[in-house]
């Protein structure tokens, strides 16, 4: 074999080697971006779904990358979700209906607890997420656009379904717990944003005119003023 040859063969050799080292490193690095979580890396979905993100690590025994394969696939499914905005007339029911579920909890928690968790199905498929009736996929619709409050969902619907339960196992502390929980949520939903109408910020700035009640909901009950359930 000439040196001609030898020369050839071998910067044909270095030329594959490299072309391999090259493909490796892109298939490494393409591999760590997927398991830190896709669509932005493990630290981003921290910041995006908070405690949220906590909770979903729990419940795949702390595997991060797990957990971060399914809040990305979350986001893959429900990211694209437009809200729909409420009319004025519509937000008022909602905070009426919330209200009077507030002042029921003193003397009957159950019913209490389980009118909000009604409420927030209601008003969630009302803002465009999944109905009520598919439970599970609509919390995590919700968890992907209100990651810091969805908790009191959860919470509420729980205790709801406890309360309502053979022998009703849910204590009262643990239903006024979840109603304080869930109002965050509540508050997230119900409250205008910017695709509220002209015509709808102009009715509210007529009320407004008035006596100002917007922060006299009936919660200041504490532990002692709830009845036992």
């Amino acid at each position: 074999m000439g040196r001609e040859t030898w020369k050839a063969i071998m910067s044909t050799g270095l030329i594959i080697t490299i072309v391999i080292v090259a493909a490796v490193v892109v298939v490494a690095a393409v591999l760590t971006l997927r398991t830190r979580g896709g669509t932005g890396g493990g630290g981003s979905l921290r910041r995006r779904f908070g405690p949220e993100y906590d909770r979903i690590v729990a419940h795949h025994d702390g595997d991060e990358r797990a957990a971060a394969r399914a809040l990305t696939e979350r986001v893959r499914r429900h990211g694209s979700l437009e809200k729909r905005p409420l009319r004025a007339a519509e937000r008022e029911r909602y905070e009426a209906r919330w209200a009077a579920a507030q002042e029921r909890f003193v003397d009957s928690p159950r019913e209490a607890v389980a009118e909000a968790d009604r409420l927030l199905g209601e008003l969630a498929a009302a803002r465009g997420f999944p109905d009520a009736g598919r439970y599970g996929t609509q919390l995590e619709a919700l968890s992907v656009h209100h990651a810091h409050h969805v908790h009191g969902y959860r919470r509420i619907h729980g205790a709801a379904n406890a309360a309502n339960a053979a022998g009703g196992s849910a204590g009262t502390e643990e239903m006024r717990e979840a109603m304080i929980e869930a109002r965050a949520l509540f508050e997230d939903l119900v409250t205008a944003d910017r695709r509220d109408t002209r015509a709808d910020r102009e009715a509210r700035a007529g009320r407004d005119a008035g006596p100002d009640r917007s922060h006299q909901l009936p919660w200041a009950f504490t532990r002692r003023h709830a009845k036992g359930s």
